[in-house]
């Protein structure tokens, strides 16, 4: 009897685009944070919103899931040097968890635009999902930083501005990224 051989659900290329999505948050957190309260501003949101918006759905979730599971267990890799369990599940835990989900959702998007990838419409995209990520983080910071919802709305003002240049700046590098690289993405189907 012959087994059928199966293709691999995640293959050698996705493993190594997932691992240097992660390596590249990582990087990102060697930009200082600017301390704005609870949760300070840093760079990392910009790779949460390039993993999905060069990778797509599964491998952009699974570079930020690889990236926190490192993390979590040690590794200092947050903004500031920062490592362990316990750097994940303070005020920022609910901005941690949004990374996972948005950055599914914003590949998801940037995938059922299909292709050619467009700047404005990958700004777009990118933007509504930093958006979105602030329905985890301010849940987050109600629930672990005991913060009322007015007092966690407000304490995020400061972080609009930079996400706004997060978002375009991620879509700019996006629609070169997938120029050269036209295959990173599968075609959306006209179903």
């Amino acid at each position: 009897m012959s087994e059928a051989k199966t293709a691999p659900a995640i293959g050698a290329r996705d493993l190594a685009l997932i691992a240097v999505f992660a390596g590249v948050t990582a990087a990102l957190g060697l930009i200082p944070p600017i301390p704005v309260g609870p949760v300070p501003v840093t760079a990392q949101s910009l790779g949460m919103v390039l993993a999905g918006a060069v990778l797509g759905p599964k491998r952009g979730v699974l570079s930020m899931a690889l990236f926190l599971l490192l993390t979590g267990v040690g590794l200092p890799l947050l903004s500031g040097g920062r490592g362990g369990i316990g750097a994940l599940i303070g005020p920022s835990c609910g901005f941690f968890v949004g990374w996972i989900v948005i950055a599914g959702l914003i590949g998801y998007a940037t995938y059922r635009v299909g292709r050619p990838y467009r700047t404005w419409v990958g700004i777009v995209i990118n933007v509504l999902g930093s958006l979105a990520l602030y329905l985890f983080g301010i849940a987050g910071m109600m629930a672990v930083g005991k913060m009322a919802l007015s007092a966690a709305v407000l304490a995020n003002l400061p972080f609009l501005p930079g996400d706004a240049i997060k978002a375009v700046l991620a879509a700019l590098i996006a629609v070169g990224v997938h120029r050269a690289v036209p295959d990173l993405m599968p075609v959306k189907a006209n179903n």
